[in-house]
């Protein structure tokens, strides 16, 4: 598994894998990309940790949310570089602040 912490209000788009941008008909399911419930605060903002499977390589992010797209000037992001399990818990330990979503 890969993983990647995204800002809270963002949400990602469209997928890649070694062949390209993820094709529904080949693959004939979307990409197992899955918001897991624990997070890290950064800087004033909430980052959320995300699993996705190894066969992704790279995904498209965008506000999701009216006030997040006009208190942002970026409309868009490419996630290139997804981190390993032992990136994460890198990070977690780095953090200033780890939170717990329980849904």
């Amino acid at each position: 598994m890969k993983y990647f912490f995204l800002s809270e209000g963002w949400n990602y788009a469209r997928v890649w894998d070694k062949e390209g941008l993820w094709d529904l008909t080949i693959w004939r399911r979307k990409p197992n990309i899955k918001r897991l419930n624990l997070g890290i605060v950064e800087q004033g903002e909430t980052l959320w940790l995300y699993q996705v499977e190894d066969s992704v390589l790279m995904l498209e992010v965008k506000p999701i949310s009216q006030q997040v797209k006009s208190s942002s000037t970026i409309g868009q992001v490419m996630i290139k570089r997804l981190i390993n399990c032992e990136q994460v818990i890198d990070k977690l330990l780095a953090t200033q602040a780890i939170i717990k979503d329980e849904k």
